[in-house]
């Protein structure tokens, strides 16, 4: 198999994470719908960004739901 430096499928943070969700949702369970696989995938990447733990980041979560901007509320419609 020929390596292509710089391409995106062969970033080994890309192979990991394509990995894990191979592992945790597409083969976890059957999906009827490509909706109800998109209600699933995105229910997961949510845990993964904003809750769970990743140990290169010292056990701290990519995005904390603490960091995430909140909508502002200005009062004026």
């Amino acid at each position: 198999m020929q390596i292509y430096p710089g391409s995106p499928w062969e970033n080994g943070y890309n192979e990991r994470f394509n990995g894990t969700l191979r592992k945790e949702v597409l083969n976890a369970e059957w999906f009827h719908t490509t909706r109800q696989a998109q209600v699933a995938i995105n229910v997961w990447l949510r845990q993964y960004n904003q809750i769970r733990p990743h140990h290169a980041l010292n056990m701290r979560p990519p995005v904390p739901e603490t960091l995430l901007e909140k909508p502002k509320i200005n009062g004026r419609i």
